[in-house]
């Protein structure tokens, strides 16, 4: 079992002594998005779970519990988005100086391979025009490129009711000069680039098919083999493998205008106010009307070594 840790809010930016009690405890609750009273029980154990990948926007909170994460037998990687946006945009980051600094830091503890930038999402606005980009894209390479091995790309996408007050994505022709900006700059600097979750082929500008959740990847930093099937529950043109995810939708306090996982303020506001670190669920606890159901927790390594 992979978990992912998570799409759906920022665990280790907000929510990293609640992440560290679920692992301690061997369990944990997530409520389906759908049906908010059917809850699944994980076990999280280093015998089932494979892997944890996290998800973050800054991942600070959690650097002090790296070292007992490994000594519990947990292998880890981090998807780290890291983007040139001020807090007019994401107003819920703080100086992004020290975020830089503490992927570097990441990059030197951890390893290239398993510390993953992701430059996302690529919007335009008023200020922030193709050019913008340039500039910022190869500074962040720069930076960046000596800590991780791997950008992860992909254009805004709006979605149904969630209004992004002057955000845009670039229109086909500023698309394709980006993208063949972005595939030439990586390709300088050392880094191969993969597009997440768009429809077009980008491969004629250096940039693959983006996999988040990638067995390959996994399969190095378990050091084994895994048997994951594909995730069918993301989006089109997604290349993940399965994975579960421990996250809670409107949960995020960092409040990013393009946020796809915020439905209103109000609503995060609700969900972070029924935080608690010593509930088994991240929002609330479980109640009477809650139905609990114990999951599948396999591990995924494989019974038999591959040859090819």
């Amino acid at each position: 079992m992979i978990v992912s840790a998570s799409r759906r809010t920022d665990i280790p930016r907000w929510y990293a002594p609640w992440l560290m009690n679920r692992l301690r405890a061997g369990e944990v609750l997530v409520g389906e998005p759908y049906r908010p009273h059917r809850l699944r029980r994980y076990a999280l154990t280093p015998e089932g779970v494979d892997a944890v990948v996290f998800w973050t926007k800054d991942p600070r909170p959690l650097l002090p519990h790296l070292d007992e994460i490994k000594a519990m037998g947990y292998h880890s990687l981090l998807q780290f988005t890291l983007t040139p946006y001020g807090a007019d945009i994401e107003p819920g980051l703080e100086d992004k100086g020290e975020i830089l600094a503490a992927f570097q830091a990441l990059g030197l503890r951890l390893g290239r391979e398993r510390v993953l930038w992701r430059y996302d999402p690529v919007l335009l606005a008023d200020a922030i025009n193709v050019d913008w980009h340039r500039e910022r894209f190869r500074a962040l390479c720069e930076r960046l490129s000596p800590y991780t091995d791997q950008v992860t790309l992909s254009f805004l996408d709006p979605y149904p009711g969630r209004p992004m007050d002057g955000l845009r994505a670039p229109d086909h022709r500023e698309a394709a000069e980006l993208a063949a900006y972005f595939g030439e700059t990586a390709r300088a600097f050392g880094l191969s680039a993969v597009m997440c979750c768009e429809a077009g082929d980008y491969t004629r500008y250096g940039i693959g098919r983006a996999a988040c959740i990638d067995r390959e990847r996994l399969e190095r930093v378990c050091g084994c083999p895994l048997e994951l099937k594909p995730d069918r529950g993301q989006r089109p043109g997604c290349g993940c493998c399965e994975s579960v995810d421990i996250g809670a939708y409107d949960t995020c306090p960092t409040g990013c205008r393009y946020c796809y996982a915020n439905r209103s303020p109000g609503r995060t506001a609700a969900g972070w106010a029924r935080h608690a670190p010593d509930s088994p669920l991240l929002a609330g606890f479980p109640g009477p009307e809650d139905e609990i159901i114990d999951a599948d927790c396999a591990s995924a390594r494989a019974s038999q070594l591959r040859l090819f």
